[in-house]
């Protein structure tokens, strides 16, 4: 299998064009990922176009692992966007003259390379998104036109109008991963949502996801339709099989799987 580490995000609808294809073919049998641009068109326009007026965004999971990711500015908010960066497996980079310790150690640690230097444009080429979170106006705006001129995904913190992109509040339980926004208006209200929920998606979801998993890898290969694993499936889901995991009753768990499916399963050992 082929994991895939994926970095949600909103993304601004806009006439954009590919500068260069998302995949090329490199070795024989194979085909390796480029650099994606996205070229804004007309670049210098951006700022004024959508200033103050509302705007439809189309949710979709990036996958980002090794990917350059810059994030310009050094303090907590910085730290915080740089965590969820590297939990999706990217290459990041930190713009700026200090950070907070939590930065600082992961510089030593090597997760993090650090520019030490006030921003400038030529810092964010060839990055694949970047991130502005400097308390400074006129730097974000900066961040927000270079980007935008040299085809990089750009987002401002706390500045909906400078962003292609903004990032919701998430739940996580494992591979499920639960994303929440409210287009910028009111971050408050999206993390208000996310803690309600919290309260629904306990940690017995990670775990019938890792069933549902291995259920999938012993289905797909047995020759049935599409539509014969599609019902084998909703079957299971729609089963006692989470009540029974949340009590922790293994046996039970494996039962409704073998009855259903004719599969046995590992869970709880």
């Amino acid at each position: 299998m082929i994991a895939c580490i994926s970095y949600f995000v909103l993304v601004r609808k806009q006439n954009l064009s590919l500068a260069t294809p998302l995949f090329e073919r490199g070795a024989p049998g194979g085909f390796e990922r480029t650099h994606c641009k996205i070229p804004l068109t007309p670049p210098l326009q951006r700022g004024s176009r959508w200033e103050g007026r509302a705007v439809k965004y189309y949710p979709l999971f990036l996958d980002i692992t090794d990917r350059r990711c810059i994030v310009v500015g050094g303090g907590d908010v910085a730290e915080r966007k740089v965590e969820r960066l590297l939990d999706s497996g990217a290459s990041v980079v930190v713009v700026g003259k200090t950070l907070t310790p939590g930065l600082e150690t992961m510089k030593k640690e090597g997760r993090i390379n650090h520019i030490d230097a006030d921003y400038d444009q030529a810092f964010i080429n060839n990055a694949f998104l970047v991130i502005g979170a400097t308390d400074r106006d006129d730097v974000n705006a900066a961040i927000s036109r270079d980007g935008r001129d040299k085809g990089i995904l750009v987002n401002i913190v706390d500045d909906p109008d400078k962003c292609d992109f903004v990032l919701p509040s998430l739940l996580k339980q494992g591979d499920l991963l639960i994303a929440i926004s409210t287009g910028g208006k009111s971050p408050a209200l999206a993390k208000k949502l996310r803690e309600e929920m919290e309260q629904l998606f306990g940690t017995e979801y990670r775990t019938l996801l890792e069933v549902m998993g291995q259920l999938r890898e012993k289905l797909v290969v047995k020759g049935r339709s599409s539509e014969e694993n599609r019902r084998l499936f909703e079957s299971v889901v729609h089963s006692e099989i989470l009540k029974h995991i949340k009590d922790k009753s293994w046996e039970k768990v494996k039962k409704i799987i073998y009855d259903i499916t004719g599969e046995n399963i590992k869970v709880g050992d």
